[in-house]
């Protein structure tokens, strides 16, 4: 694999997301949240954004933040894209490791949560599958969303055995959904 640099920012930089929006909307055609949804994330301190750079140009991108208290502290994976002909490299779990160290040194977390969508598709199966190869635990809840038409599946990656991180997808889903209120919130 090619040597990438792994930068993480906590304020907005337009140029750093110019070079992230392609792989971000590629990856997520439907249902990601737009440029000022994420820039107002950043501008109020409760997301980072991560890029993988090889020479200067973006090739992963990232979207996270912080929940939970210091005995139950996640990160929670809002997004994780990598350049579709880096896809099948090592990139991606080059990137989540990336990801991981940072967190654990930066903000102490526990566990980390995504939200999967549930499905029996290929590309749903690869997904899983991507993240289950990098420790993750898919549970069996399966979460509706009002808004969204697609259903998804929380998984964990519990990085602390004596954490007070709830291992079952409903209760990983209320930190998700606060994630989210917090996120959509204006202002």
């Amino acid at each position: 694999m090619m040597k990438l640099e792994f930068i993480t920012i906590d304020t907005w930089d337009e140029a750093l997301w110019a070079g992230m929006e392609p792989i971000y909307h590629e990856a997520f055609p439907s249902g990601a949240k737009t440029t000022s949804i994420l820039r107002s994330m950043l501008n109020r301190k409760i997301a980072y954004l991560h890029a993988g750079l090889d020479k200067g140009q973006v090739v992963a991108m990232a979207v996270t933040g912080v929940a939970g208290q210091a005995a139950d502290k996640v990160l929670i994976i809002d997004y994780l894209a990598v350049n579709r002909e880096l896809r099948g490299t090592g990139t991606g779990t080059w990137m989540l490791e990336q990801i991981r160290a940072w967190a654990v040194q930066e903000h102490n977390i526990r566990g980390i949560i995504i939200e999967a969508e549930s499905g029996a598709t290929e590309s749903h199966k690869e997904r899983i599958h991507f993240w289950e190869r990098n420790g993750f635990v898919l549970t069996s809840y399966v979460h509706q969303y009002r808004m969204v038409p697609e259903p998804y599946q929380a998984m964990l990656l519990l990085l602390d055995q004596s954490a007070n991180v709830p291992d079952d997808g409903e209760a990983l889903f209320r930190y998700i959904n606060a994630f989210h209120k917090v996120a959509y919130r204006k202002g």
